[in-house]
């Protein structure tokens, strides 16, 4: 076991929650049953006392955590060639996900997930919550993700990424000729009737996508995304809520778009596209020892490279035909 200490203060616009509520929204990362038992067990201080779960709070009190962490997991390390590793040191390691792999196991996963990988290549990581895992990009996403290898590391990270603090960059081919970019504002949750899918709900969680324009073409354009917030799915259904749905998407990507007389080889590949056209290119944040601030970029896959350049080709004989 290993030492947890970590401390923050009570958002004011928290007036009113239970504390365990509270601290379940402040830490994802931890289970909210595992909160509950360290407030049950007196590790968890509020203005340097301890209370009781369902106590309310007032907003601006100060939080001290001071625990020992079991193992979060049973997750297994497994020897998988998936695993590309960008950067790595004592603290964090930051890999580049192909798509396709799983980010760690589940209902339908057990395992050959990268978590499995990261265990095989770094056992520590088994004390960590999610053994590690700060955030997540889907299964059919490529890109980057970062994975805290210690305590200090892991609440560093997690603060930085709840005060949105992290760099986020992606790029993605849509359905649809932008005609500038622009910033999607609107509320996520789970879809009020079909609930393995996210939606744009009234009553949701903030989320906030920025997005412009990289290259426009017939009837696609490949675009840069920021992220504000990390919802699940949430690019994929900020655009989609801006009737610019992803290319490939098979939840959000609504019906085929094809260029009016485009070649056979672009409404092939068009076609077969069977995952979100979605990259996570760009990452950045503090190191959480070193202090300074450190990025990383992978170019996209070899898929949407090919796509793109059958839609460049499109874009020009269709160009010429005008002349």
């Amino acid at each position: 076991m290993v030492n947890t200490h970590f401390s923050t203060k009570i958002p004011d616009e928290m007036s009113g929650w239970r504390l365990d509520k509270a601290l379940a929204e402040l830490f994802p990362d931890y289970s909210r049953a595992r909160l509950q038992k360290w407030i049950k067990d007196g590790f968890v201080l509020v203005n340097a006392m301890p209370l009781r779960g369902k106590d309310k709070v007032q907003g601006g009190e100060d939080i001290e955590i001071i625990a020992q962490a079991e193992e979060e997991v049973t997750w297994e390390g497994q020897d998988l060639p998936i695993l590309k590793i960008l950067y790595e040191d004592d603290d964090i390691i930051v890999v580049d996900k192909e798509a396709g792999v799983v980010v760690h196991p589940g209902a339908g996963n057990p395992d050959s997930t990268l978590v499995n990988a990261l265990l095989n290549h770094a056992p520590e990581l088994v004390q960590l919550p999610r053994a590690g895992i700060i955030h997540r990009i889907d299964k059919d996403t490529s890109g980057i993700l970062v994975v805290a290898r210690s305590l200090p590391a892991h609440t560093s990270l997690v603060a930085q990424l709840q005060a949105r603090e992290f760099k986020r960059e992606y790029q993605a081919i849509v359905n649809g000729m932008m005609i500038s970019g622009g910033t999607v504002d609107a509320p996520m949750d789970r879809h009020p009737i079909h609930r393995t899918r996210m939606a744009v709900v009234e009553r949701g969680k903030p989320a906030v996508t920025h997005y412009r324009v990289i290259r426009r073409f017939r009837l696609h354009t490949l675009i840069r995304a920021s992220l504000e917030t990390g919802r699940t799915h949430q690019i994929r259904v900020h655009l989609a809520h801006a009737h610019y749905p992803l290319v490939g998407d098979p939840v959000y990507g609504g019906r085929l778009h094809l260029p009016p007389a485009c070649t056979e080889d672009l409404q092939v590949a068009l076609r077969q596209f069977k995952r979100q056209a979605l990259h996570a290119e760009r990452l950045g944040f503090i190191h959480p020892t070193q202090k300074e601030y450190m990025e990383w970029q992978v170019p996209i896959p070899a898929d949407m490279q090919q796509l793109l350049k059958l839609l460049a080709t499109d874009q020009q004989l269709f160009e010429a035909k005008k002349q």
